[in-house]
């Protein structure tokens, strides 16, 4: 089984308390083995050098009494005296014989009862110069430590006294000490294993409490408590005082983090706008909040596992730069997207407004999405603009009236014509007939479009996209205040680029921001001449320009709106595309149509700017990103 352990048949579990108590006994033979073999060493070796002292002494002993009984060769005292020195004491069983030799190698005397071995004669020579002589002999199979020593008759030897000691009594007494020293060993193994054993259960203790604990809290039972007891300094005392810190700071994290959960579930499910939990590299839900449910019609089970892009295909395209999952930087940032299409079940759009930043969620990378909807917001936007479409129309009435009185005078008087020639009853020249109807049908062509031209700027546009050219607005604003800007003297130059790239856009509100642009800058000029008039100035003089340029410069198409007027004070500009502020007397103007024109502008991610010079004119400048 993958994970577990299962020990296997006599597989000894060697835990912190075994160890000790092994480790412990495994030093303490170490030990008692060396100072055994060391001890043997010394009391075996001190032990036989003793007994051979012993021989030696009984050796001596003899020779000092034999001297004068081999001088006289009396062999019945010496074979006395040999015998007598195996009684004494525990001779007997140390003593295994005793036989005395002349300088020619004679026995003289021995305590023998089997015939002599000829062989001793000459197994234990005594070397010139040496006090005595010691070997290890085998006299009638039996082992015996041979001990020699000369017969000094002043400074001359008359023989030699050879003791052999028992090699199997002296190995007795060596068995008898082995054993001893084995009890005393053994002894002293059994008592240092129940004071191992004591000690590594009284080290081991508060390591097994501690283990208790551990398992507690591997049971999310962090109220246990357990005493240690011990003394101040203690390291495993220490360790339980930082597990015990450690337990307590665990506690206040998970308080912590239970509040911070309940916060977020508090925040998530209650909030008032859709949140969404992305997946960071599928873009697939992982999780809704209720009113992302009911603000998109899906349940639970159906959201889940949806890719985004159903949702919000404009936010897919647009998050892969800003979360790109090899570039680890850019997972921790925000985007903001607004005005962006979203989609309910069933396909029904709407605008929303979309926040969203990188998270972990489940600790995985996630992305979380609130979205807010403003589809109100869009449509009072497209109603303002609309309303201040039909409010710019309605002061353009006039003139839009004289631009459409024009093509109908023509074909007024082509008409009157004709039917002049009709009631005379003459006949019409073919090259007449062939001009009248041709100005006719031009003039009816040139109001058509006039009247198209209006209708297209009065119908009401959605905030819609699509790739267009940044000059196509400048033909339908011309077409209706074309006519109005030559009858107000002001002549219109433009400078247009050929093949500019186009932008994305929408032709009928480009045309709304150029429409207030032209108006106001028509205003201005107007404002001026009234204002040389007051001061008696020669109006002639006055210059009447207004141009329009296009342009595209570092990725970005423009266009320019110049005009020669009055201008704006500095003071001012960073004020005239505030809502409802205007430089316009009162009842000229509301204020709108600069707010208007900017918020139509940032729509479609472009920029505005003013710059003025008082007194001689202003130039607004709009740019979009160039699109392929």
């Amino acid at each position: 089984m993958p994970g577990v352990h299962l020990p296997l048949v006599g597989e000894v579990r060697f835990n912190l308390k075994n160890k000790i108590l092994f480790s412990s006994l495994a030093v303490v033979m170490l030990v008692s083995v060396g100072i055994a073999l060391v001890a043997r060493y010394i009391l075996i070796s001190s032990l036989t050098r003793e007994l051979e002292y012993r021989g030696l002494g009984i050796a001596h002993s003899i020779a000092d009494r034999a001297a004068g009984l081999i001088l006289t060769q009396d062999q019945a005292q010496l074979v006395s005296l040999a015998f007598e020195a195996t009684t004494v004491g525990e001779r007997k069983d140390l003593v295994a014989h005793i036989y005395i030799l002349d300088t020619e190698l004679h026995v003289l005397a021995s305590t023998f009862i089997k015939p002599f071995d000829d062989e001793l004669r000459t197994a234990n020579i005594i070397p010139p110069g040496q006090s005595h002589s010691i070997k290890l002999l085998n006299t009638f199979d039996e082992p015996t430590y041979d001990v020699a020593v000369p017969v000094k008759e002043g400074i001359y030897s008359v023989g030699s006294v050879h003791v052999g000691l028992s090699k199997e009594h002296i190995d007795q007494i060596v068995g008898k000490l082995r054993m001893a020293f084995l009890g005393f060993i053994a002894g002293i193994f059994l008592i240092m294993t129940f004071i191992s054993e004591r000690l590594s259960r009284h080290i081991t203790r508060p390591i097994h409490q501690l283990i208790r604990l551990s398992q507690e809290i591997s049971r999310d039972n962090l109220d246990v408590r357990m005493e240690f007891g011990g003394r101040v300094g203690d390291e495993v005392i220490q360790l339980a005082n930082a597990f015990e810190d450690m337990v307590k700071h665990i506690k206040e994290y998970r308080t912590e983090l239970r509040r911070s959960q309940q916060k977020y579930r508090s925040l998530f499910h209650s909030g008032p706008d859709p949140i969404f939990v992305l997946d960071c590299e599928t873009l697939s839900v992982l999780d809704a909040n209720p009113i992302a449910l009911e603000t998109y019609g899906y349940n639970k089970i159906e959201l889940l596992g949806v890719s985004f892009q159903d949702l919000s295909p404009e936010f897919v395209d647009a998050c892969h730069p800003t979360f790109s999952m090899e570039d680890k930087d850019s997972q921790a940032g925000c985007m903001f997207l607004p005005k962006v299409i979203n989609y309910k079940r069933g396909g029904e759009a709407f605008y929303v407004n979309i926040h969203a930043c990188a998270t972990t969620y489940e600790e995985k990378p996630a992305i979380i999405v609130s979205t807010n909807d403003i589809q109100d917001m869009i449509e009072k936007d497209a109603q303002l603009i609309q309303a201040s479409k039909m409010k710019s129309l309605g002061e353009m009435s006039a003139g839009m009236a004289h631009e459409i009185n024009q093509p109908l005078n023509a074909i007024k008087l082509g008409s009157e014509y004709l039917h002049l020639i009709a009631a005379r009853e003459g006949d019409i020249p073919r090259d007449s007939l062939k001009k009248v109807t041709a100005e006719i049908s031009r003039q009816v062509d040139r109001a058509s479009e006039i009247i198209t031209t209006l209708r297209e700027f009065g119908r009401k546009a959605d905030l819609t996209k699509e790739k267009m050219e940044i000059t196509k607005p400048i033909k339908g604003v011309f077409n209706i205040l074309g006519q109005q800007l030559a009858l107000s003297n002001i002549e219109v130059v433009f400078h247009l680029a050929p093949e500019l790239p186009r932008i994305l856009a929408h032709n009928n509100r480009l045309e709304q921001v150029l429409f207030n642009l032209v108006t106001n800058a028509r205003d201005a000029i107007l404002a001026k001449e009234t204002a040389w008039i007051k001061e008696g100035k020669d109006v002639e003089q006055l210059e009447r320009v207004l141009r329009i340029t296009s342009f595209a410069r570092n990725g970005r198409v423009g266009l320019q709106v110049s005009d020669t007027g009055t201008g704006i004070p500095q003071s001012v500009l960073d004020k005239i595309f505030e809502p409802f502020y205007t430089t316009k007397e009162t009842g000229k103007g509301m204020g709108l149509g600069l707010a208007i024109s900017y918020g139509i502008v940032k729509d479609y991610q472009g920029d505005i700017t003013v710059e003025s010079v008082p007194g001689e004119g202003a130039t607004f400048t709009m740019t979009f990103p160039a699109v392929p």
